[in-house]
């Protein structure tokens, strides 16, 4: 197994960890790692992926702002990665990155100073897992990595980096502007052109641009009112709502949840589940593997049993 690489780290390293039941076990495989390293490792244990990823950025954050010796970073896990990784970043001095490969780690490391190391438990086996954790360990910030080629960066882009860390930890801060600027996947969508978006012929009222592929991630649009009947895929898929309102029911687990701006929703694979939009919606949602949706309803029933479900 690697071992650390010293220049990579001037302190002890404490890692705090934690995962969701999708993501548990490949994060016991990982602090057993940790471990055999002699690095020092926090075990919060298994919770939901908005709680735990909450509680690692929140732990991260306040040690970002102590001075102690030690050097505090975190690892979290849950089915894709994403969910934890959201919920950690809302804390300042906080920089979670969903890792998928060895070289994202790196680069997440080098380019972003990485502090919080998010793994995906569905798709990534333990094996390649160990050296995304390994590369996460030995990777300085703006050290040499796969974006840069394996080489050092020019003198340009070493200035930046030397003032990015003390940017990124002013935004949102009390100087913030009156209007907040839209987040990046929103400013993506917006940059899209109507004509770009592919209506999906078996959602009336839906239409989707795929913005990456394999692990692939797209934003999807539906207008008031639409429905879409009962469903299932052979993937699980994160999503998070930039704007609108609509409902899910989760018929595999006979739960329902309501969502509004900002609300993160993770659905299992193999998990029906049917939604209604009350508002024109647009929603940022990512999956591992080829696009397929298997109707368990047609249209017709869905909006019969939505409509049983309101009268009541």
């Amino acid at each position: 197994m690697a071992q650390i690489n010293s220049t990579a780290n001037n302190h002890p390293l404490k890692i705090i960890a934690g995962a969701d039941d999708f993501g548990s076990k490949l994060k016991d495989a990982l602090i057993a790692q940790l471990r055999s390293l002699n690095i020092e490792v926090e075990d919060l244990g298994t919770s939901k992926y908005y709680s735990i990823g909450e509680e690692i950025g929140r732990r991260v954050s306040e040690a970002a702002k102590s001075n102690s010796a030690t050097e505090t970073r975190g690892l979290v896990a849950c089915g894709t990665g994403v969910g934890v990784a959201i919920f950690a970043n809302k804390f300042p001095g906080v920089y979670a990155a969903t890792c998928l490969t060895p070289a994202e780690a790196m680069n997440a490391r080098s380019i972003n100073n990485c502090n919080v190391l998010a793994v995906s438990g569905n798709s990534t086996a333990p094996e390649v897992a160990a050296d995304i954790l390994t590369a996460f360990l030995n990777t300085s910030f703006k050290s040499p990595c796969p974006a840069s080629g394996s080489e050092p960066w020019p003198a340009e882009i070493q200035s930046f980096f030397d003032g990015s860390v003390a940017e990124m930890s002013k935004i949102g801060g009390g100087n913030a502007p009156a209007v907040d600027p839209p987040c990046f996947v929103c400013s993506l969508a917006r940059s899209r052109q109507e004509k770009d978006f592919t209506p999906v012929d078996v959602m009336p009222g839906g239409s989707m641009i795929i913005l990456r592929e394999t692990p692939t991630s797209a934003i999807v649009r539906f207008t008031a009112g639409s429905v879409e009947p009962a469903h299932h895929h052979t993937f699980g898929h994160d999503l998070v709502v930039m704007k609108g309102k609509k409902c899910v029911w989760n018929l595999t687990k006979k739960e329902k949840y309501d969502l509004v701006d900002g609300d993160f929703l993770f659905t299992p694979a193999g998990d029906v589940h049917r939604v209604k939009y009350f508002e024109d919606t647009e929603f940022f949602i990512k999956w591992d593997g080829h696009w397929d949706l298997f109707l368990d309803e047609d249209l017709a029933a869905a909006n019969a049993a939505i409509a049983a479900e309101i009268k009541d």
